[in-house]
């Protein structure tokens, strides 16, 4: 089959396009797929790279977000059929593991799943839309309602979002009855987000995030007169952007994280977090549930993936990561084999 692989961490170098490299077989339990679709997310970069303290087989196949047809089902292999339409819960809930990072992911012709990690794919929803659903719409949702519990009438600032989870977060938060404001780097980044229904948009390469949320919505005060500010901040990049969150948002406000795509270890100045009784909300990945539930959303067309407006084939699945590395992309990056 065709592949591509990574034989050590590293660049860009290290994602090797084999033509002819073996095909998975599946064992007692197992499926294979044809991968129809698989959509890059930024822990494809980290897994690239190396992260301290986690240890990958080599060589690996990055993709952890599939959506394929079954192409071959192992012995006890009862609730699924060769020929069916399925999306990939990439969490091995039962032994442990990922999907992409500690065995063979999507950036392949095939690839081999146990078959409890299969979830049906209806008829309505294409390849590429459920593939951008586990990683970065089930973080999202759970972030957003099952911790964040966002609420109707709430201002809702959201940084990094024209990203895979940060364009979930704006069609989640305003369906929610929120007012949206989204954080992009250019301006035709925020005219698409403002037509997944965000309020606002707030180029942070060009301008003060800051001053201009300040100059918006006020700011918080140490006495409870005059209260200003917002109610939740979503920042999921960590980094420089996080003691700048924490000081336009309003007392007793909330901030929800899930990531730190810009840096794990940031600068902190507890006295803001102490002084306004601030609020911070962690959220780590998604259950079942919630990609059902977001399954449905698309199905019945109240949710729209968003997503990059090219697609690439296997062989430039490179590029399609460095431009999601660079952030230049928009929405989630498919590669279609």
């Amino acid at each position: 089959m065709r592949a591509v692989v990574t034989h050590e961490h590293g660049g860009l170098e290290q994602l090797t396009y084999d033509g002819n490299y073996r095909d998975p077989e599946a064992g007692a339990g197992d499926v294979v797929l044809r991968v129809r679709a698989c959509t890059l997310n930024y822990h494809d970069v980290f897994t690239r790279k190396g992260m301290p303290g986690i240890r990958i087989p080599m060589p690996i196949i990055l993709g952890i977000d599939v959506a394929g047809d079954i192409v071959a089902v192992g012995e006890g292999v009862e609730d699924f059929r060769v020929g069916q339409r399925v999306l990939v819960d990439p969490i091995e809930r039962v032994n442990g593991g990922l999907l992409g990072e500690t065995f063979d992911g999507g950036l392949a012709e095939l690839v081999r799943v146990p078959a409890h990690m299969l979830i049906p794919l209806p008829d309505e929803v294409g390849y590429a839309e459920a593939a951008a659903l586990p990683v970065a719409y089930g973080t999202a949702y759970r972030m957003m309602l099952t911790r964040g519990k966002i609420q109707p009438g709430e201002k809702v600032l959201i940084l990094g979002a024209s990203g895979g989870v940060g364009t979930c977060c704006v069609q989640l938060a305003k369906q929610a009855g929120a007012t949206v404001i989204a954080c992009a780097s250019s301006d035709d980044k925020l005219e698409r987000l403002k037509q997944l229904g965000a309020d606002i948009g707030i180029n942070y390469a060009t301008g003060d995030w800051v001053a201009e949320c300040r100059q918006r919505f006020g700011r918080a005060r140490v006495s409870h007169k005059d209260e200003g500010g917002i109610d939740v901040v979503v920042n999921f990049t960590g980094g420089d952007t996080w003691v700048p969150s924490l000081r336009v948002m309003k007392r007793d406000g909330r901030l929800l994280t899930c990531g730190a795509t810009a840096g794990y270890d940031p600068h902190e100045d507890l006295r803001i977090i102490w002084t306004f009784e601030l609020n911070i909300v962690g959220s780590n990945g998604w259950s079942r549930d919630d990609v059902t539930a977001l399954l449905e959303l698309v199905r019945t067309k109240k949710l729209e993936p968003a997503l990059h407006p090219q697609r690439y084939a296997l062989e430039d699945a490179a590029e399609a990561m460095r431009l999601l590395d660079e952030r230049k992309v928009y929405g989630k990056v498919v590669i279609e084999p």
